[in-house]
């Protein structure tokens, strides 16, 4: 049967094994959304992984929500992350780099302008900004004119993130950002081709993805979905239909793989009473598919060896054990991370201060 622990072929990418490292917010980089050195020794640390995918990394100021967040649309940007992927591929892994655009997640005071997103609405909660936490603000919606700009910006983002040395992109269509701002009935109330039914609400999705595999290769390209529960204030009344309806067209441009956040009944992250999609994704997406949701090592065996998955994304474990692979691969266990303040410090301790382990 396969494996935590066998090789794995997505796209143009081949992963030692099929534990993933999943995008992580960290807010290491700098105010101007700069990425530090010390993000390329917390990476390197990790990169046992069959694969890392990076920490969101906004595409365009417009886009970028999150203090301290490193971006990729300007040259420095791409200089400051040369270091960063040169140092995960002298520890002999393989890093991909994710896009992002928060749409109405993003303050004025970020970015200089009023958020957008797919329709006039308004986020739940509080954003983070520099001042401190602050509430979201209305966004506006996005005008067809300005769309083919918003494609545009993630076309030269994956562009950059080759320049920069990543191995590929992942798309951030998930968490109740821009694209998924789009993709889900709650937040998309357009009637024009991007809204109302489910080819129309997917259609910015697909336009920013096929215009990145023009961009660097469809094997180099991935996308990342979250098709069920709220994220963000963000749902869907139909989840089941619109993204297998999504995944079969990500399967006509050839990506290299879907990755899923799933969240669960009983999650420690934002559970849902919404069934897992990833059922139906199965039998109608014959790409590689990678979920992402509270996975134990045990449990994740089982799902690869079921063929449930091609692989499963950790997320969280990753903070506090960089040598992650090899704990679960030993039956070694986990540590537990500091308290979340430190996740987002713009300090190394909680950051790349944390053992690899040690028996006493």
């Amino acid at each position: 049967m396969t494996s935590l622990f066998d090789s794995l072929t997505a796209g143009d990418l081949v992963l030692p094994n099929r534990i993933l490292m999943a995008p992580l917010t960290r807010a290491r980089g700098t105010q101007a959304h700069v990425p530090t050195p010390r993000m390329a020794d917390y990476y390197a640390q990790r990169a046992s992984a069959g694969l890392i995918i990076s920490e969101a990394s906004p595409i365009s100021l417009q886009g970028a929500g999150w203090p301290y967040s490193p971006g990729l649309w300007s040259d420095e940007q791409v200089a400051a992350w040369q270091p960063v992927t040169q140092a995960v591929h002298a520890a002999g892994g393989r890093i991909l780099a994710q896009l992002w655009h928060m749409g109405r997640q993003v303050h004025s005071s970020m970015s200089g302008e009023q958020p957008v997103s797919a329709s006039d609405t308004t986020a739940p909660g509080e954003a983070h900004t520099y001042a401190g936490r602050q509430p979201f603000e209305p966004a506006r919606a996005l005008r067809v004119d300005e769309i083919p700009g918003i494609v545009a910006a993630y076309a030269q983002a994956a562009r950059n993130a080759i320049r920069a040395g990543f191995d590929g992109v992942q798309i951030h269509g998930a968490n109740g950002y821009l694209i998924d701002q789009f993709l889900r009935d709650s937040t998309n109330h357009r009637s024009d081709a991007y809204g109302g039914s489910i080819e129309n609400r997917a259609r910015l999705l697909i336009e920013v993805t096929q215009a990145v595999a023009d961009a660097i290769g469809p094997g180099r390209t991935a996308v990342r979905l979250s098709p069920n529960g709220d994220a963000n204030g963000v749902i869907d009344s139909n989840p089941e239909a619109l993204f297998v309806y999504v995944a079969q067209a990500l399967e006509r441009i050839g990506i290299a793989f879907i990755e899923m956040r799933e969240a669960r009944l009983d999650g420690s992250f934002a559970p849902t009473e919404q069934p897992p999609v990833s059922p139906a994704i199965r039998a109608n997406y014959g790409g590689v598919l990678i979920l992402n949701g509270d996975y134990t090592g045990q449990e994740a065996n089982e799902a690869i060896a079921s063929g449930k998955a091609d692989a499963i994304a950790f997320g969280r474990p990753y903070i506090s054990n960089p040598d992650f692979v090899e704990r679960v691969r030993d039956g070694l266990p986990l540590a537990d991370p500091l308290p979340p303040p430190t996740w987002y410090a713009q300090t190394d301790e909680g950051y790349t201060d944390y053992p690899r382990y040690q028996a006493a």
